[in-house]
């Protein structure tokens, strides 16, 4: 890579930063050449000439267009004026506000400040601060609410509805009529139910299962949401743009108003119900030996939890299984059919990581007051197959078709990544096969091919099941699961690695994901003859916008959810400083070690706070070591913190070790 190239620019705390340019490797900014360009600013770079870093360096000399227009912080007032303090410690800058632009704003205040004036900044140095105009408060910083309320804003998450959207919504949500189902299969009088948690109200995805033969027939029933959500409607233009449903600790914003989401489009039990139906039929080895989609009716006859079906399943619970005696034989079913799916995706080297999730229980305040690991159990596993099992039979349907269609792909790893991952492990005694690893010829060649190492998902399953109750197993999952790519969304089937799987789309969730939605209608299109050239056309030239931007509102919706967890998480630290837990180092770098508890907070170790000695890191075998007694804390390394300290405003938690008293 030489001359100039255009990327985003992702700003680091400390002043400099990276830019991405659609290449594997990011370009570093030193901070002298980051040219006045703030976090997720559009720039033109210059690449400077190498010096045998790491990474390429380059420096701005344009900024082509601003990320943030505007920004969530804290309002703090002098006497002639005020800043707003940004929440966001990546933007590197307080914005000055004359009392003028203050919209009556108080110390503490949490406010949206738009920005009318991006500053000047030299040789990295602020020379003069960003200027802006508050354009809304937020309540006061300990308000409760507030601080769930300005992650909200921070990512420009979508509160409310249109009143057009709104009223569009009332006018499609009428009852299923006899014109409705017209020409649809109908599944009314099949045996059929929802498995979700307790508190879902947007049900799209219903599950019916018999067997004949020795043959397994699996009945995938997903909510025709197209049906009442026209293509280029307000609905329609609505759901692009959010792209998603956000799930946030205390709150689901969703794609679609609760009118539909939680009424004619939700598969409530005892209500017919227009769906899309991929009905597979499956051989005692797990193989798909026929399939049909179709769009039908139906009714669902029960509406099941999860904590129900384990119940029945796993707990054989009497009272439970007399409760739903009609039922159970379905279950116990499911149960062998999800199993039997299991493994034969572990034969074909699906990879599962199984780190620990959890659930932050908030009072009436929003204030946390348990953090509890979510529990995934028998009833959990038969959705998750089944869901897969339709997600892939639909995707290689359309793919053979030929047919425009939208594709869930999971890269192949970094080549890099495994290269690193490979080196390292070796020194543990374990190994992983690549394709391309040299075998003789030049070094030159050698060396190209090196870099060209890619690796089957076979192997990465293998390398988790040698470890699998070994003392390095914490530690080799997390740096085989930081090898991976991030799972995305495109036109342009190209497989997905992490499953292991030709082929694969996401059909099941059109209530709260775009894509399902977008591929709902094309099956639809498919099926009605419609799909013909013009049509082909249309969905060529829009599909690849969708993936992207499906993509992207992915990506902020999951850096919200994370942003709110981790607030909740230090919340609930603050109540339970110096108090001994176990936990197990998660990350190290140069400047410490992080630990995650068994709850799933996470927390520092400052290097400076590492007992007894200096320490330091050694980035090829992530660890921290001892200068003097060669003591090391490592990755996977389990240990005993207490939480010393906690910031809301950084959402960080500061950890020490406990050392064993004598």
């Amino acid at each position: 890579m030489e001359g100039r190239v255009t990327g985003i620019f992702i700003s680091h705390p400390k002043g400099f930063g990276f830019v991405e340019t659609g290449e594997p490797e990011d370009l570093y900014i030193p901070e002298e050449y980051t040219g006045g360009a703030y976090h997720k600013d559009t720039v033109e770079v210059e690449i400077l000439p190498y010096t045998g870093g790491r990474r390429r360096e380059a420096r701005v000399v344009s900024i082509l267009q601003r990320g943030f227009t505007r920004l969530v912080g804290t309002y703090e007032r002098s006497k002639h004026f005020g800043f707003v303090v940004p929440d966001n410690e990546r933007f590197g800058a307080d914005i000055f506000v004359s009392l003028e632009e203050s919209a009556g704003a108080v110390d503490g205040h949490k406010v949206v400040v738009e920005l009318t004036d991006y500053g000047v900044v030299s040789a990295g140095r602020i020379k003069r601060n960003p200027e802006g105009k508050v354009v809304e408060i937020l309540g006061h910083i300990n308000d409760p609410g507030v601080d769930i309320l300005s992650i909200v804003k921070g990512f420009d998450l979508p509160m409310e509805f249109p009143e057009k959207v709104l009223n569009q919504a009332e006018r499609v949500s009428s009852p299923v009529s006899e014109a409705d189902m017209a020409g649809r299969l109908d599944l009314r009088n099949v045996l059929m139910v929802t498995i979700d948690g307790e508190d879902a109200k947007d049900l799209d995805d219903a599950v019916s299962l018999s067997v004949e033969d020795g043959i397994y027939h699996l009945g995938v029933h997903i909510a025709d949401v197209t049906n009442y959500v026209q293509e280029n409607s307000a609905l329609d233009r609505e759901a692009k743009k959010r792209g998603t449903s956000v799930y946030l600790v205390d709150r689901v914003i969703p794609m679609l108003p609760h009118t539909l989401s939680n009424g004619i489009c939700s598969l409530n039990a005892g209500e017919d119900r227009l769906s899309l139906s991929c009905l597979m039929d499956i051989d005692e080895k797990g193989k798909l030996i026929g399939y049909d989609i179709r769009e039908s009716v139906i009714h669902v006859d029960r509406r099941m939890t999860y904590t129900s079906v384990k119940k029945i399943l796993e707990d054989r619970d009497s009272e439970e299984i007399e409760k739903y005696k009609d039922l159970v034989p379905m279950f116990e079913q499911m149960e062998q059919l999800a199993d039997i799916l299991r493994r034969m995706r572990h034969k074909r080297g699906a990879i599962d990581f199984d780190f620990p999730e959890s659930k932050i229980i908030l009072d009436a305040k929003g204030y946390p007051v348990d953090i509890k690991p979510y529990d995934r159990n028998v009833a959990t596993r038969i959705i998750e197959e089944f869901m897969l099992a339709a997600n892939e039979t639909v995707a290689q349907h359309f793919y053979w078709l030929e047919l425009p269609f939208v594709y869930r792909t999971h890269e192949t790893p970094d080549p890099e990544k495994i290269h690193r991952l490979s080196a390292f492990i070796n020194n543990l005694g374990y190994y992983i096969k690549t394709v391309g690893q040299a075998r003789g010829g030049s070094s030159k060649r050698r060396k190209k091919a090196a870099g060209s190492e890619e690796i089957h998902p076979k192997e990465i399953l293998k390398l988790l099941n040698k470890i699998a109750g070994s003392p390095e197993e914490a530690m080799i999952s997390r740096l085989t699961l930081r090898s991976m790519k991030q799972a995305r969304y495109s036109p342009v089937c190209t497989g997905h690695f992490g499953l292991a799987c030709d082929f694969y789309c996401h059909f099941t969730s059109p209530i709260r994901r775009y894509p399902d939605l977008q591929i709902h209608r094309i099956i639809k299109d498919q099926l009605r003859g419609r799909m013909k050239e013009e049509r082909i056309k249309h969905y060529r030239g829009i599909l690849e916008e969708v993936a992207k931007h499906s993509s992207e509102m992915e990506r902020r919706a999951d850096e919200a959810e994370r942003e709110t967890e981790k607030l909740k998480k230090v919340e609930y630290m603050e109540e339970r400083l110096y108090r001994r837990y176990e936990g197990v180092i998660c990350g190290v770098t140069a400047w410490g070690v992080y630990v995650e508890l068994p709850n799933s907070v996470e927390g520092l170790v400052h290097v400076s706070r590492l007992p007894g000695e200096y320490y330091f890191y050694r980035e090829e075998t992530y660890e921290m070591v001892g200068e003097r007694s060669g003591r090391s804390f490592k990755l996977g390394q389990m240990v005993t913190v207490r939480a010393i300290g906690t910031d809301r405003a950084a959402r960080t938690i500061d950890f020490e070790i406990v050392e064993d008293e004598d």
